[in-house]
């Protein structure tokens, strides 16, 4: 229902990026060239400025996201209580997702779904971003939702929200740093890292690259295949860990876990729910994927 053209926009203005947009959505660049300026005809406006290899938002292009931000929501909420009208939803349906996401988002939404659908029998897959990949490619799991930089061409990836990756230590009793420490300090420390093939580490990855720093530069003290994992280290040694904000708010509340704020790094990331490019949601997966927008949108505001 929603207009395609908006789309392309919008992830034009988030990426500030023609060519990441085409990769975003899956179209080549002359086409998101073309809905791009078919907007700006319609709106006899400019909407982006294009000066020495670099794009930005006009005035009528920063209106046009945050009402196009609004238009997507509203249409999201409009499926998901059409939807709701009547309880045709049944059968099974079969989720994956990354650590961060299977932890922490979204187990707690599913009574509410299940409360909801009751006649939908729903399953769990827990993996790193790489195994929920392989997973959706392998027909195991109808819908996933995935962390990460890297995506794979034979998955479409549509952005569920966003996130961001704090650097955390066991709390000290002086507390945390008054002030943003240099990165070359902080990464003198020992290091607990997520595994490969996560999106955690991806991120990280990806960071520290801008930075001219490779990971076999870097003292590692142990790699783990889980958050919680990674949090009880950090409590029981002196090493520091790179962590979702959405997984240590209990510890820091605590005073067991303290963050420490990095000068010249910036670790944010997107939550993705994914499917098999070109195949069609199952019903469920549609009605779940726009329930989990709803509630991850309310709970973030």
């Amino acid at each position: 229902m929603s207009d395609f053209r908006l789309r392309v926009f919008a992830s034009v203005a988030r990426h500030l990026s023609f060519t990441k947009a085409a990769q975003e959505l899956f179209i080549t660049q002359p086409a998101v060239t073309k809905h791009v300026r078919e907007l700006e005809r319609s709106y006899d406006q400019r909407l982006f400025e294009r000066r020495a290899g670099r794009v930005s938002l006009t005035e009528a292009g920063r209106v046009l996201l945050s009402y196009a931000e609004q238009i997507t929501e509203l249409h999201r909420r409009l499926d998901s209580q059409l939807h709701g009208l009547h309880d045709a939803a049944a059968g099974r349906l079969r989720l994956g997702a990354s650590t961060t996401l299977a932890q922490y988002l979204i187990p707690p939404i599913l009574p509410g779904f299940q409360a909801q659908y009751p006649r939908v029998e729903l399953t769990l897959l827990n993996g790193n971003t790489e195994q929920i990949a392989e997973a959706l490619l392998h027909g195991q799991i109808d819908l996933g939702f995935v962390e990460g930089q890297v995506k794979n061409r034979d998955l479409h990836y549509e952005l569920l929200l966003h996130d961001e990756l704090l650097a955390v230590r066991r709390a000290g009793p002086g507390g945390p740093p008054a002030a943003a420490l240099p990165l070359a300090e902080v990464l003198r420390h020992p290091l607990v890292l997520r595994e490969r093939g996560s999106g955690t580490l991806e991120v990280l990855e990806f960071a520290l690259r801008e930075h001219k720093i490779k990971l076999s530069q870097l003292t590692v003290a142990m790699y783990l295949d889980n958050t919680e994992g990674i949090k009880s280290y950090l409590e029981a040694s002196g090493a520091l860990g790179f962590v979702s904000k959405r997984a240590i708010e209990k510890e820091v509340a605590a005073g067991r876990l303290e963050i420490v704020p990095v000068r010249e790094l910036h670790l944010t990331r997107r939550f993705d729910a994914v499917w098999v490019q070109g195949q069609p949601l199952p019903p469920a997966a549609q009605r779940f994927l726009g329930y989990a927008h709803q509630r991850l949108s309310d709970a973030a505001l």
